[in-house]
């Protein structure tokens, strides 16, 4: 598979509000996504995380700007967002093998006709970028969580998006798995220069591997390195002093 570099320089969140119901549920967000960064969103359930992130998606209107932005600084009409959930929800007795789950998203062709040499191969392709070939032929319902989530992301990937957004993706999956999935996505930062928000719990994760941090709750509190955002009096407010682990 040929390298992509994202077309962006950052994704800029301009006094971004969502409001549902007369309820507040975002106010006057402001933060940068950058690209070859990887971007990770704290706060405790509730503060919006996830309303941010169907905001950034299309999903949910929202009052104020996100703007996609190119390194000379000219806005993007456009942008490809891949998007990995935190769960997959489907029937685990199904008998569908991993290869025809992912078919079905590269192909208009029904999968029980059969799936093409080429459809095959790019299958094979998108597996090998995320370590993941063996799975091909293995049931999905049979897969481990950080199988799964690896699936998920060689997904994401096609097309190169621009943006990928992980959205607790591997909250429940144990450590083999998680450093697969997340040396995975270390390389795809390192190699595609993309630009990549992570929502987590784990704050030991975010300590090892964050570019940029966000603490949010409902509005921006505070960001930067994670060592700068988990000094500040506002961490120590919402997760506890010394709090290491979500």
């Amino acid at each position: 598979m040929s390298e992509h570099h994202c077309s962006l320089c950052h994704i800029g969140l301009e006094n971004v509000s969502v409001q549902r119901g007369g309820q507040v549920l975002l106010q006057d967000v402001s933060m940068h996504v950058h690209c070859g960064q990887l971007t990770v969103l704290i706060g405790q359930n509730g503060a919006g995380k996830t309303t941010l992130v169907r905001a950034l998606l299309g999903e949910m209107p929202h009052a104020g700007a996100i703007r996609h932005v190119d390194d000379h600084g000219r806005d993007i009409p456009h942008v490809r967002i891949g998007y990995v959930p935190q769960h997959l929800h489907f029937d685990r007795e199904m008998p569908l093998t991993v290869e025809d789950f992912m078919a079905a998203s590269f192909t208009r062709r029904p999968v029980w006709t059969g799936v093409s040499r080429r459809t095959k191969q790019k299958v094979r392709d998108a597996l090998a970028a995320v370590n993941a070939e063996n799975l091909a032929q293995r049931q999905l319902g049979r897969c481990s969580g950080g199988e799964l989530q690896r699936v998920l992301l060689a997904l994401a990937l096609n097309p190169a998006p621009d943006l990928l957004v992980l959205d607790e993706p591997v909250s429940g999956v144990d450590q083999n798995g998680l450093k697969m999935f997340l040396d995975t996505v270390l390389r795809l930062k390192e190699t595609r220069h993309m630009a990549i928000l992570l929502v987590s719990h784990d704050l030991r994760l975010v300590r090892e591997y964050a570019d940029h941090v966000v603490l949010l709750d409902k509005t921006v509190l505070c960001q930067g390195t994670a060592e700068t955002v988990f000094a500040t009096p506002e961490f120590e407010t919402v997760f506890g002093t010394g709090k290491e682990e979500g």
